[in-house]
């Protein structure tokens, strides 16, 4: 179906409402050449985008100064700068709950200092996006391309998802919203990006019209109860049944907190759906060395896929995951089912995505798992160190 009701239905930009399956898969595209923060400028053009609240951090500075231009254009409905970034944070939070669509960016240090709202976002079940374009958090001090943050991210609560490229985050940042939004989930969403590496790197990217958007977010279809003039603030957090001391509030707690974490599983649909997997393979599907990756690291794992089979004659193959949360299981399983040796490539110091790897695949797998190669602080990877690392280890 190409429009929801009917072709005249348009929001307040003037723009046709469409449904998500005809703007992310059945729309011409156009070739167009642009920077990772100018296709978010793109993505939430299309969106229908209640909200926006912007801090400025490098390298998502620039992402969230675009979509001020958008509200200056009339695309987004309300938009201003925060104090700082916990204040930002808290600012959309009620910007979502109260029944807006929204979306904020943020880096770095700056996700560091709005931390404890993460948690609160996904508890009030606000289906709101964070576009976060990670940069190093460590000292000495850096604003170099370093995932380190998305580790600490893990455990909010939130869905994640990680854009390999341009493409993926245009697409990602439309169809979070609408994953987001199910009822059934209902949870934020953080749609990552690796720092330089996509926000400021020029790449092709293909774009449907501009004069088409998603449908409008519908408030009323929340599981929660939406912040207006008939509903007091208060959502979930009401004081003395949640905060008291007893036995009725260790269960609430506890209860609330497995069914935002079930509210993630249950978006692995729609996820499968508007990402057309939650997994993608790259090289021979039968090879015993593999590579299990997530954003550029897995765009220079391919390279090192190609290399190793040019030069050594080795065959490979890259399992890109699109989700962080939910963690692609089933799928990961299946893809390296064959493999001798799974490399993780990652950019930060700790290796969270191998801590996933090994616990998705234990007991499971039969294969080496290896954390490498593992750079950070705004090192580059390049295929060639890539492949020097797997020569040295499976030639021991």
């Amino acid at each position: 179906m190409e429009t929801i009701k009917n072709k005249s239905q348009t929001n307040r930009a003037g723009q046709k409402i469409v449904s998500p399956d005809y703007l992310l898969f059945e729309a011409p595209r156009t070739k167009h050449f642009m920077t990772g923060s100018e296709v978010t400028k793109e993505a939430v053009k299309r969106a229908s985008v209640d909200a926006s609240v912007s801090y400025p951090i490098t390298p998502q500075s620039e992402a969230a100064h675009l979509i001020g231009e958008l509200w200056a254009e009339g695309y987004v409905g309300v938009y201003f700068r925060g104090e700082n970034e916990f204040g930002v944070m808290s600012e959309v939070v009620g910007c979502s709950i109260a029944g807006g669509r929204t979306i904020t960016t943020t880096s770095g240090p700056g996700t560091l200092r709005a931390f404890e709202n993460f948690p609160m976002w996904a508890g009030t079940r606000a289906p709101m996006q964070l576009v976060l374009m990670a940069r190093g958090v460590n000292s000495p001090l850096t604003i170099q391309p370093d995932n380190l943050e998305v580790g600490f991210l893990l455990d909010t609560g939130c869905m994640i998802w990680y854009a390999e490229n341009v493409q993926e985050l245009f697409d990602m940042i439309l169809a979070g919203f609408v994953v987001a939004e199910q009822p059934d989930v209902h949870v934020p969403v953080i749609t990552a990006v690796d720092g330089f590496f996509v926000s400021h790197t020029r790449e092709a990217v293909y774009l449907p019209p501009d004069d088409i958007a998603l449908p409008p977010y519908d408030p009323y279809k929340s599981p929660m109860p939406v912040i207006d003039n008939e509903i007091p603030p208060g959502r979930f957090l009401r004081d003395p049944f949640v905060m008291k001391s007893n036995y009725t509030s260790y269960a609430t707690h506890a209860s609330w907190q497995w069914e935002v974490r079930s509210a993630i599983e249950r978006s692995r649909p729609y996820a499968k759906h508007y990402l057309k997997g939650l997994t993608e393979e790259f090289g021979d599907k039968d090879a015993e060395i593999v590579f299990v990756a997530a954003g550029t690291a897995a765009a220079q794992s391919k390279e090192a896929v190609r290399l190793l089979e040019a030069e050594e004659g080795i065959k490979a193959k890259v399992v890109k995951l699109k989700t962080i949360r939910p963690f692609p299981y089933k799928e990961l399983e299946e893809a390296v089912k064959n493999a001798k040796y799974i490399f993780v490539p990652e950019f930060n110091v700790v290796g969270w995505l191998e801590r996933e790897v090994r616990k998705a695949l234990y007991k499971k797998s039969n294969a080496e798992i290896i954390g490498t190669p593992r750079v950070a602080g705004g090192m580059t990877m390049p295929k060639e160190a890539i492949v020097k690392e797997v020569l040295e280890f499976i030639r021991k």
